[in-house]
Order: C-alpha cells, then sequence, then structure tokens
C-alpha cells in the first residue's frame, strides 16, 4: 500500500481512493474480464485493433497497481478458446500485441517482483508466442511479489477437463483420492488461492467461461466501463466496494439492508 501512495499525488483524487482501502483486507486474488476493446474502437470509428492496443494502457495501469498495492494474484481474461473464431488479421494482430506487451513490461515485471505465468491451452498457440511466453516466465520466475496469470487460449470447461483427465490418471494409478481438493491441485491455478474479487468491465451480466471452479464463492463486481477506459481509480473503488461486502460463504452473516438493496444479487454490484 506505501508503495502506491508513494506513487500518487497527495490530495489527488487516486491518493485519496487508497487512502481509504483497509491494507488489512485486500482480496488475496483478483480475476478481471477485460472486455469491451471492441466496443470501444466501434465508438469511434475505428478498426477493433485500435481497441486492442488502446487495452494495453490498461493492463499496465491495473498489473503495476496491483502490485503496489500487495495483491497476491492477478489473473487476466486475454484470449478465450472462442476468439479463434474471430478473422484472422485481428487474431494475429493479438499475438503480436501480446509479444510487444511482455517485451515491454518485462522491465517492470523485474522491478515490482512480479511472477508471471500463463493459464490455459497455451501449446495450441503460435510457436513464436509460446517462445515469448516461456522467456518471461522463466526471468520472473524467483520473483516473490504479485503473481500475474494471463489467461490465453483459456476455457474454463476444458481447465476442468484438464484436471479431471489428470486426476483420473493419478487414481489408477494409486495415487490419488477423487475429492474437491484434488481436482484443485490439478486446475491451471494450484497453489493460488481461489479469486476473491471478480472484476467485468463494459456491462455484460456473464462469466464467459473464466474460472468457472474457482469463482464459487468470488464476490463480482460489473462495471460498464470499456476496457482500455479502466483507470486506476475504478480498480480501487471495485476493491473498496469488495471491502464493504459482507462475505458469507453460504453460512449466516449480516442482516439484509434495507430499502432497494434487494435489487442486486448478493455478491454483485453494478457500476
Amino acid at each position: 500500500m506505501q508503495k502506491l501512495l508513494a506513487e500518487l499525488a497527495p490530495a489527488g483524487p487516486d491518493y485519496e481512493l487508497a487512502r481509504a482501502i483497509d491494507p488489512t483486507r485486500l482480496p488475496a486474488h483478483i480475476a478481471i474480464i477485460m472486455d469491451g476493446n471492441g466496443r470501444w474502437a466501434k465508438n469511434r470509428h475505428l478498426p477493433r485493433v485500435s481497441g486492442h492496443r488502446a487495452g494495453v494502457q490498461a493492463v499496465r495501469t491495473t498489473v503495476e497497481t496491483s502490485a503496489q498495492l500487495g495483491i497476491e494474484a492477478l489473473t487476466l481474461y486475454a484470449f478465450s478458446m472462442e476468439n479463434w473464431k474471430r478473422p484472422r488479421a485481428e487474431v494475429e494482430t493479438l499475438w503480436r500485441l501480446l509479444r510487444h506487451y511482455l517485451g515491454a513490461e518485462l522491465p517492470t515485471m523485474m522491478k515490482h517482483g512480479i511472477r508471471f505465468s500463463a493459464i490455459g491451452r497455451v501449446d495450441a498457440l503460435p510457436a513464436m508466442v509460446r517462445g515469448e511466453l516461456d522467456e518471461v516466465i522463466r526471468r520472473t520466475e524467483h520473483n516473490d511479489g504479485l503473481r500475474l496469470n494471463l489467461a490465453i487460449n483459456y476455457g474454463g470447461r476444458a481447465e476442468i477437463v484438464d484436471a479431471v483427465k489428470a486426476l483420473l490418471e493419478d487414481v489408477r494409478a494409486g495415487q490419488a483420492e477423487i475429492d474437491e481438493a484434488a481436482i484443485s491441485a490439478r486446475l491451471y491455478t494450484a497453489g493460488m488461492p481461489d479469486p476473491d474479487l471478480l472484476i467485468r468491465t463494459s456491462g455484460e451480466m456473464r462469466v464467459s467461461n473464466f474460472l468457472l471452479w474457482q469463482i464459487a464463492y468470488a464476490e463480482l463486481y460489473v462495471t460498464h466501463t470499456l476496457w482500455p477506459d479502466f483507470t486506476r481509480a475504478e480498480l480501487l473503488e471495485a476493491i473498496l466496494d469488495y471491502q464493504r461486502r459482507d462475505r458469507r460463504f453460504g453460512g449466516l452473516g449480516s442482516p439484509v439492508p434495507s430499502g432497494d438493496a434487494w435489487m442486486e444479487p448478493a455478491g454483485v454490484r453494478v457500476r
């Protein structure tokens, strides 16, 4: 937290938001569905790829702010298995942007002690992309700060299928029992806490096959902001909203607030 405050101008709006955050109740793991790049570009009469390029700054700000806050893990949904259906030119542009991002941001990752990983069926990615990913993973593997996961060629159902296949092999070998812990230990995110906070930009009310197992008890925060316009202030506001939640995990908690609070499902906020 002090690292973030040191970067901000005193008395500025971001500074005041950061000061309002309780550093003892930060979400250990934040997951984000980065949605709205295409609509951002369309609203400006630009090609879709312009939205993807603009979204890189939001990634940079979100990652750096999370590291400065002391968040343990951040998972960003970058490319789903369904995204292969998009025009070939757009997909190839996404790979170029990813390679540029990895090279440009490696010094920042090292500065903040960020450990990078890619989750998903990464073996199906183009060889040059896999090479860049492997290099950044190798260079950052000993860092002990924020764990940054980029979900690429990712699908929540596919992840569960892969975990079950791995578990069945161990069961047949007599090395495992089938239970929730055994499945969790074979997910792409094994060894990390499940997301406490799931943020979705662009206002869409769906989870889009993202971390289906892991978000069972995540708090959901949906903003109408399109991803390229997602700022440090919006991330801080999402965390503050999370800290106002009564997390019950299926048990009993505080009484339901009076007024219009019933209009939003428990655990979901729309901004």
